[in-house]
């Protein structure tokens, strides 16, 4: 316990201290929001790291897709890396950073506000992103008690909730985007020397590597389909890869990353760090992951599940391990939900500010006012997903829970296609935004209905297939945003925004570099 301690007092202590550092970055809404555009590539490849990987997958999701596909939940780590971090950056990153910047956009939905020229649009996808936000960053603080509750036997979950929340406030209110990208370096490496020294750890307790694998394939509770290279479930498995990876070319907190980035140079640097962090951290997670069924937790024997549900998988596989290794867990788990909350807060108080707030105001609002209203709802969003993430947790509330569920899909259905397709084809149209929109965020509430038990699709063999869990239903939302946007483009191309031409201007334009920056020909 006094390890443990002495490891929390110290992370707490330098995540406030930079933040505080950083209040001279943080003068005007540029600065705070993205840093002046000026983020490093090391600073920002770990940002987007960071706040893509949570306790959410390393808690949550890397127990129950272990649990379910063996070894085999490796290959969602690997394609989050691949496609959710590599091509991310190869597809977005530039363009994004071009675009935006000649725009003069600040966040996602500024983005579809100016590229469609709408401010309904704007005010929308605004809307979209804050109602969707809460649940989603509510569900960071799963997983904390459990683990707390091996190093502090007793401790309320009300409690871990309360800290990390506040300290996390702290920070970014002080030192904006700038304090969150240099803490989120600072956790990220926590996380790669934690994960890398987690799976070490787990695998000596267990005989090694070898021994490891051949009681997953043999043991009591295991399956040769649980070594095996695809798993039990291959469909099931590309369904979990896709979302979780190409779900994050749709999410504001994800893509804004690239808004803030330096230059060229930046980006390719980016790109190959950022990749690197997913393939130990995400890979590393789901590899862990994959031998949950090794744990010591009991099982219920008419379902075939733990009876403590996934999150009690992980902390089981650690509950034996020596209490520096717990200690390094914890903080390793801390700061995976400091990093993605505080990306999401920071995101969805500039979002629901500029996008929203400001939109509606007939007056224009001065630097300082932005500036007092970005922090004001930073603490509300701070505030509010705690209530709800204790609330759930202590009645166990069905529909909440869902929500957590639906959120990453309806966000990711909603703004994937407009955002791609706006940044390399002209021709869409703001008819194509809206249905992306409405299908997105509509097919994702039928699937919170269906999960609820207030709707019913059975004896429809498709539905019954799309509407399996969130999982299934978020690909398709994403999948038929890109079917759905080209299609109604073509077909409405009297709403295409006026002045398209002089946006993509943008990427034609011609820069002199230095002999030091380019040697010619």
């Amino acid at each position: 316990m006094a390890v443990i301690s002495v490891l929390l007092v110290v992370f707490f202590a330098v995540m406030v201290g930079i933040g505080i550092y950083c209040r001279k970055h943080s003068t005007d809404v540029n600065g705070f929001v993205l840093g002046g555009r000026s983020v490093g590539p090391w600073l920002t490849a770990f940002a987007f790291g960071t706040s893509y990987f949570s306790a959410v997958i390393f808690v949550g999701y890397a127990g129950q897709f272990g649990w379910n596909f063996g070894l085999a939940s490796t290959w969602i780590g690997l394609g989050n890396a691949f496609i959710g971090s590599l091509l991310a950056w190869v597809v977005l990153g530039r363009r994004t950073r071009v675009m935006t910047q000649h725009l003069g956009s600040r966040t996602m939905p500024d983005f579809f506000g100016l590229r469609y020229c709408s401010k309904k649009l704007k005010i929308a996808a605004s809307a979209i992103t804050f109602l969707f936000l809460i649940p989603y960053t509510a569900s960071l603080y799963n997983g904390l008690s459990r683990l707390f509750a091996i190093a502090y036997p007793g401790i309320d979950y009300e409690v871990c909730v309360i800290v990390m929340a506040v300290l996390t406030g702290v920070y970014v209110i002080f030192g904006g985007y700038m304090a969150t990208a240099i803490n989120d370096f600072i956790q990220g490496i926590i996380m790669l020397f934690g994960i890398v020294t987690v799976i070490a750890a787990v695998l000596n307790s267990n005989g090694g590597f070898t021994a490891a694998v051949t009681e997953l394939a043999t043991g009591e509770g295991g399956s040769w389909e649980y070594a095996s290279f695809l798993g039990p479930n291959p469909i099931f498995l590309f369904f979990v890869v896709m979302l979780t990876s190409l779900g994050t070319w749709g999410l504001p907190q994800m893509v804004g990353k690239f808004y803030a980035i330096k230059n060229e140079d930046a980006i390719k640097k980016g790109t190959i760090i950022s990749t690197v962090f997913a393939i130990v951290v995400a890979g590393g997670c789901y590899f862990l992951g994959g031998f949950g069924r090794l744990s010591n937790v009991a099982v219920d024997a008419a379902t075939g599940r733990p009876v403590g549900g996934f999150d009690s998988i992980i902390p089981s596989m650690l509950s034996e391990l020596p209490a520096v290794i717990i200690g390094i867990v914890i903080v390793l788990v801390l700061s995976a939900s400091m990093s993605t909350l505080s990306s999401l807060v920071m995101t969805s108080g500039s979002t629901i500010t500029l996008d929203f707030i400001a939109t509606l105001k007939k007056k224009e609002m001065s630097e300082k006012a932005k500036m007092l209203c970005i922090r004001i709802f930073i603490v509300f969003f701070i505030i509010v997903s705690a209530i709800i993430a204790i609330f759930q947790y202590n009645t166990n509330n069905l529909y909440i829970a869902q929500m957590m569920g639906v959120s990453w899909g309806a966000l990711a259905g909603a703004f994937l296609a407009p955002f791609l397709y706006g940044l390399y084809w002209k021709g869409v149209t703001k008819a194509a935004v809206v249905s992306s929109f409405v299908f997105g965020v509509g097919l994702e509430l039928v699937q919170l209905a269906i999960s609820l038990g207030w709707l019913s699709v059975k004896g429809i063999a498709v539905l019954e297939f799309v509407f399996t869990n969130s999982l299934y239903s978020g690909v398709f939302a994403m999948v038929g945003g890109l079917v759905l946007v080209p299609v109604v483009s073509l077909i409405t191309k009297k709403s295409r925004p006026v002045g398209v031409d002089g946006m993509f201007a943008c990427y034609e334009a011609t820069k002199s570099v230095g002999i030091t920056d380019s040697l010619g020909r």
